[in-house]
Order: structure tokens, then C-alpha cells, then sequence
């Protein structure tokens, strides 16, 4: 009972962060779970729960969804899972993992010291971030942060900001579900984990949106480059 109530704490934590950025959840879930159950069931219990908020997000920002600003995120990011997965196989994790954090540390202290500018970036940067959030997710799990970075540079609202970057983990949320139940990683333990943390997954995810309802993107984009500095620091003392 103790494992299931601090399991669903995780989510509840998880679902705040999700819902108040539109990422973060799965990086900043799998780490603790996995000081508490096996890294397989914490991944697979992590996809679908993340799915979950995802979907739910997807839902509630659906007047904001645009279809021509995900594709270009979802198709770069398809060849970047197999370079990713073979970039896997040459170099250590470990090290990838060590870069990616120290990058995220020092875009998101410049970002936070001076006032970023947008730039709107051409459609063909959306293809090079997909491929490059592809490469990183099949090498380390975290492919999230140039999809972020790349919304970051356009002048969207909030909004749309949030439900470019919940299509695009939506979407490839539901290929990776696809795949890890095809090959039997989605069993009746993780369905079991599953109906006990959904609730609380529910509840954070509507907390954290009900929260970056009230403020505005000036102070979205501050809270969105915290996150990532965070997240960095994860990966570099991880």
C-alpha cells in the first residue's frame, strides 16, 4: 500500500509540472519511481500514465491545436528515434546524457538573465527539432527539450505553445504505448499501478492547468526555462 500511495504522489507532483509547462512529467516521474519499483515497470507505468495527461491536455487545449505546427515536430522525429538508437549503441549514455544537461543549464540561465526575443524560426527548424528530440529520446529518454526550445522561439501564446508541445508528446506517446504493449511490457502489474495512480494523475495534471491559467507568457516562458535548468541539473548529478 505504501509503494501505491507514494507511486500516486509521484503522478500528482508529475501531472502539477505537466500541466502548468506541457512537459516534464515522464523526466521528472521515472527517477523517483525507480527508487521505489523496477526501472521496467516505472517506464511502462510512466508511458501510459504520461499518456494520460497528455490526452487530457490535448482535450482541454484543443481550440489551440494546429496540425501544421506538430507534423513538422512528429515526421523530423521519426528518422531521429532509429539515428538515436543507433548513436546508442557507440556512445555512452551516460555522456550524452551529461551534454544534454549542461546545455539545458546554459540556454536556460540565458534565457532567464536576458529577455529573449522570438525569432519565428522557418517551418524547416520544426523538422530539425523533431529529429533531434527523435535522437535524444531513443539514446537517453529525455528527447523533449528541442521540441521545447523550438517553441520557445516563436511568438505563440501560452497556449499555443502548450498545445504544440502536448500533440507532439501526445502523438509520439501513443506510438511508444504501441510498441511496449506489442512486446509485452504493459502487463496486468503495470495496468494494476496504473488504476491506483490515475487518479492522482487526473488531479495534478488539473491543478497545474488550472494554475498556468492565471499567468501570463512572460512569466510562462520564465517558469518553462526553470523546468528545463532543473531538469538539467537532474541529468548532470544523475
Amino acid at each position: 500500500m505504501t509503494i501505491f500511495l507514494l507511486a500516486g504522489l509521484i503522478f500528482l507532483f508529475a501531472g502539477i509540472v505537466q500541466g502548468l509547462t506541457g512537459f516534464g512529467a515522464g523526466l521528472l516521474a521515472i527517477p523517483l519511481l525507480c527508487l521505489i519499483m523496477d526501472v521496467k515497470l516505472a517506464v511502462s507505468l510512466c508511458i501510459i500514465s504520461t499518456l494520460i495527461i497528455t490526452t487530457t491536455m490535448a482535450y482541454n487545449l484543443r481550440r489551440f491545436l494546429d496540425y501544421r505546427k506538430i507534423l513538422p515536430l512528429l515526421i523530423g522525429s521519426l528518422p531521429g528515434i532509429f539515428v538515436g538508437t543507433l548513436v546508442l549503441k557507440v556512445v555512452d549514455p551516460a555522456v550524452i546524457k551529461m551534454l544534454l544537461g549542461v546545455f539545458l543549464i546554459a540556454i536556460s540561465c540565458f534565457n532567464l538573465v536576458f529577455k529573449s526575443q522570438a525569432i519565428n524560426p522557418p517551418v524547416a527548424w520544426g523538422y530539425l527539432a523533431g529529429f533531434l528530440s527523435g535522437v535524444i529520446n531513443a539514446a537517453v529518454a529525455a528527447g523533449g527539450p528541442p521540441a521545447i526550445i523550438y517553441t520557445t522561439l516563436h511568438d505563440w501564446k501560452k497556449e499555443e505553445m502548450k498545445a504544440t508541445l502536448t500533440g507532439f508528446f501526445m502523438l509520439n506517446g501513443y506510438l511508444t504505448a504501441g510498441v511496449h504493449a506489442f512486446n509485452g511490457m504493459i502487463g496486468r502489474t503495470t495496468l494494476g499501478y496504473f488504476a491506483v495512480t490515475l487518479p492522482f494523475v487526473l488531479a495534478g495534471t488539473a491543478l497545474g492547468s488550472r494554475v498556468t491559467g492565471r499567468i501570463n507568457r512572460r512569466r510562462y516562458l520564465q517558469l518553462v526555462y526553470g523546468v528545463l535548468m532543473a531538469l538539467g541539473m537532474l541529468m548532470v548529478v544523475g
